[in-house]
């Protein structure tokens, strides 16, 4: 096969405002694809231009930046380097790079624009709907502290006496905009502009519309719903979290026409408003929309006062519909009582057609995770919220589809009510709805109860990552709690890219920080005043406002992005800052607003205003684990004083610990299983006691009739320590234990998603008690990551970020017969595929052979483990082998597929019971 090379995936991104600095600077990235082993990229070029044709012309006309052959193989994360740019600039840009052997590729072109960057750029006028149109609808809804009100329509008529060249519209709202241009949908996304913290800054989006416009008269006409900002947000009484029940809208259309004519048309006092068929609309308790009304009235909308808060470009990928699934029953339970099932658990709601039916038929949609015994919707755990939708019927003959605007639920069935005749299986269609964050990953092996746990885990990423990484969907909750994300970062990374969207929510955790340099415990914040009581001083949580420090850390690790760090350096600094100006004796006791422990362990603690030697055993360890981090960021950025400095006090950290908690027989001061995890992982042990507090952490899991028993924070931490330590086999034994507390329990009675609790339900009990039993809960699924790094064997170079160099090591143990796992990196994808093959030997005894494929990609290289029994020969597939060291045999393998085989027995790989 003939060698190939091409250069593909042009990116580009930017940070707000990054150290600091007005400008932006685009960041460009490529990827380099070749089918030829040990391909790599030794120069580059980029070229950026005004207009597609200067990329290729001679001279500079109309070029933005020409960087020329720079001698590197770096393809990510480059800064623009070249003219300044201006509001509304569109730059045309490609890529031409050199492999080593001489040869070259140039890209397709690519293009990105720039939003509007400075206050000035903005015409338009925040408007808000006149209350009059509420007092002239008798239907209506006037919005209170308790009870949403009717969302308004706000609309703008224009004529156009030429065709569109280009038409942009930028968009904005204190609430929810829905727009239609001409009647047709301005874009797919939904719930915009996204959750912020409104007193910080608020999102605005651009959208291209020139397809939607046409000579002649035009309508541009925007659905303003409550969301976030006015809506009920978290488990409290009352509405309006920051301060206001009113919406208003910002909008800026601006229409380039052939001939040259340049036409702005911005939101202010010309626009007008009305109520419309959607009477109310709430994230939290669903949706009424009564199809025979009308808008009528319009009335001149009202300006009001901007924002003090920054109005700013969202830089992560939009909420969407990403699947419609087909429910997989449906069934009677009671006259006109119908119950669908999706088959799956998903954050979204549903999509309900109607083939005929009378004006005014009320049909209902309730929502629910679980059916009771007697098969009816199981709600209790929504707790206050009702997550119900109504749809009155427009009748006159004719289909009529409708689907909810500005709500979504946590659910697999639905209950129908209402309906007039019998409904089919296809009256109602389950429509997926969460951040569109893009694939990254894929995992299968040989036991079909894992494959549905590595599936449950990727559903609750699904259901739990719209716009923030919340706790849950279905319930009066929804917040972006910190610690139950910085224990799944990880494992996410795994699943999906989610570089942009932790980028943006890193921004919401530092606008939560105090003046005293606490981060918080939920965010985006919430503002506290008089309508707000209940997360007053939800902040400084041990393991939960450390993911100040793990986010970061953890997006430069995975991509290779030092601009996160940079970004947020003096916020980091800060908490640490705080951490020791607290607790003098470099114990975490001192000043913890909130304590939650290693929350939802067995047996189960929810007190998070109290303390025990336990808590404060983890608060220390987070203390120290933050510290070694940022030490090493620190000499990642080149600050050699931070480095010394944070390096200093994780040693400290560390000496108060062992004299602590660590005994000097080597037992622990508290002995459950996180708080060996916790000695291990964030390498509290001295090296002397590692191997037995290894063996003692066994021998708690082995009394426990081989269970775990740790919750949030130590449930991820659990099998990559054990396999590390050597008891990969252990590790794997708790993976396919299928008896309750377990991964595979839930499993195994049905879950398809992971529950917030090991006992969420049993089959002894039942249902635990419903004030928090969330059955879509992803924290507990931070075993995934242990499936991509060390099952299927892919991970980090422990100095290396960001793929470039990584290592493929899988530790196959009893009980798994092959795994195969898929990553794709931002270089491209990596594979590892392993099974074992058995066959029968002589003397009757069976022989174990591995069979192993592993794809390295272009530009990159691996360092490669390959299991072996001792002495066992090995195929390298033309890789020279380096050594062998703890049962592995070790080459390094350019880019490139691969296969290898060796004689490998884990039966006799693992230790003795």
């Amino acid at each position: 096969m003939p060698a190939t090379l091409a250069i593909t995936s042009l990116r580009c991104e930017y940070l707000e405002n990054p150290l600091g600095i007005d400008e932006p600077r685009p960041r460009l990235s490529w990827r380099l694809e070749s089918n030829r082993r040990g391909a790599r990229q030794t120069a580059w070029r980029i070229r950026v231009a005004a207009t597609p044709e200067a990329l290729d012309a001679p001279g500079d006309a109309g070029l933005l930046w020409d960087s020329g052959r720079v001698e590197n193989d770096r393809t990510t994360h480059i800064d623009y380097a070249g003219r300044p740019l201006a509001s509304r600039d569109t730059c045309h840009w490609r890529v031409e790079a050199w492999d080593e052997t001489g040869a070259s590729a140039l890209s397709a072109p690519a293009c990105w624009t720039m939003g509007l960057l400075s206050p000035s750029d903005w015409q338009a006028r925040w408007i808000a709907a006149d209350p009059e149109i509420i007092r002239r609808d008798p239907a209506a809804i006037a919005p209170t502290l308790t009870e949403p009100g009717t969302p308004a329509l706000f609309r703008r008529e224009f004529t156009l006496d030429r065709p569109v060249r280009r038409a942009t519209l930028h968009a904005s709202a204190r609430g929810l905009f829905e727009f239609h241009a001409n009647g047709r949908p301005v874009t797919a996304d939904l719930f915009a502009p996204e959750w912020t913290d409104y007193d910080k800054r608020i999102h605005y989006r651009t959208y291209d519309i020139t397809a939607l416009l046409a000579p002649g008269r035009n309508t541009l006409q925007a659905l303003l719903g409550d969301g976030w900002w006015s809506g009920f947000v978290g488990w409290q009484e009352t509405r309006a979290r920051y301060g206001s029940l009113e919406n208003s809208l910002l909008a800026q259309l601006e229409i380039e026409l052939h001939g040259g004519t340049r036409l702005v048309l911005a939101t202010d006092r010309s626009w007008r408003c009305a109520t419309g068929p959607v009477l109310f609309s709430d994230l939290l308790m669903g949706e009424t929309c009564d199809a025979r009304r009308e808008p009528r009235d319009w009335l001149p909308a009202r300006e009001v006062p901007a924002p003090a808060a920054a109005l700013v470009a969202q830089r992560s990928e939009p909420v969407r519909c990403t699947q419609e699934i087909t429910p997989v029953s449906m069934r009677e339970t009671a006259p006109g009582v119908f119950i669908y099932d999706l088959g799956q658990n998903i954050a979204g709601r549903v999509r309900l057609r109607l083939d005929s039916a009378p004006p005014g038929a009320r049909i209902v949609l309730r929502h629910g995770e679980r059916l009771n015994p007697d098969g009816t919707l199981y709600t209790e755990n929504l707790r206050r919220a009702k997550a119900a939708d109504t749809y009155i019927a427009r009748g006159g003959g004719g289909a009529e589809l409708y689907e909810p605007r500005f709500t979504f639920h946590g659910f697999q069935y639905v209950e129908l009510t209402g309906f007039p005749g019998t409904p089919r299986l296809d009256t109602l269609i389950g429509r997926v709805i969460h951040s569109a964050t893009p694939p990254a990953g894929a995992f299968e092996c040989s036991h079909p109860g894992v494959n549905r746990l590595w599936l449950n885990a990727a559903w609750s990423q699904r259901g739990n990552f719209l716009s923030v990484p919340t706790d849950c969907p279905q319930r009066d909750e929804r917040l972006g709690w910190t610690g139950d994300a910085q224990v799944f970062i990880r494992t996410a990374t795994c699943n999906m890219n989610v570089a942009a969207f932790f980028t943006k929510w890193m921004t919401d955790i530092a606008d939560a920080q105090t003046p005293d340099g606490i981060f918080p415990d939920t965010a985006p914040r919430l503002r506290e005043g008089e309508n707000f009581t209940g997360l007053d001083d939800l902040c400084g949580g041990a393991g939960w406002a450390d993911a100040g420090i793990i986010v970061p850390w953890t997006l430069w690790r995975v991509y290779g992005d030092r601009r996160i760090i940079e970004k947020h350096w003096p916020a980091m600094t800060a908490w640490l800052d705080y951490l020791e100006r607290t607790n003098p004796g470099h114990l975490r006791t001192r000043d913890l607003r909130n304590n939650y422990g290693d929350w939802l362990c067995i047996p189960t603690d929810t007190s998070f205003r109290t303390h025990s030697p336990m808590k404060n055993l983890l608060a220390t360890a987070f203390w120290a684990g933050d510290a070694a981090k940022m030490a090493r960021m620190a000499r990642a950025l080149g600050r050699a004083a931070d480095a010394r400095r944070f390096t200093i006090m994780f040693e400290r950290v560390r000496a108060a610990f062992q004299r602590e908690y660590i005994l000097p027989d080597g037992r622990m001061a508290v002995e459950t299983q996180t708080a060996w995890l916790l000695a291990l992982a964030f390498d509290l042990m001295p090296p002397r006691l590692r191997e037995r507090a290894a063996a003692r952490l066994v021998e708690n899991i082995r009394a426990l009739d081989w269970h775990l028993s740790t919750g949030f924070i130590g449930v991820g931490l659990l099998n990559p320590v054990l396999t590390l330590a050597g008891r990969a086999d252990v590790a794997c034994r708790l993976l396919l234990q299928e008896t309750h507390p377990s991964w595979l329990y839930p499993v195994l009675h049905g879950a398809t998603t992971i529950w917030e609790r090991w006992n969420g339900w049993t089959a002894r009990t039942g249902f635990f008690e419903p004030s928090m039993n969330s059955f879509n809960h992803y924290s507990l699924g931070s075993v995934g990551e242990w499936l991509f790094r060390h099952v299927a064997g892919i991970e980090l170079d422990p100095e290396i970020p960001g793929f470039s160099r990584f290592i493929l090591r899988p530790f196959i143990a009893p009980g798994l017969d092959f795994a195969r796992a898929t990553h794709q990196t931002l270089h491209g994808e990596i594979k590892s595929h392993w099974r074992l093959e058995r066959r029968e030997g002589r003397e009757g005894r069976e022989g174990v052979r591995l069979h192993w494929e592993i794809t390295v990609p272009p530009n990159t290289s691996a360092q490669v483990f390959i299991p072996a029994d001792p002495g066992a020969p090995v195929g390298a597939d033309g890789l020279a082998l380096l050594g062998r060291e703890g049962g592995f045999a070790r080459c390094h393998a350019p880019a490139g597929a691969y296969t290898f085989t060796s004689a490998f027995d884990p039966a006799r790989a693992a230790p003795a019971p």
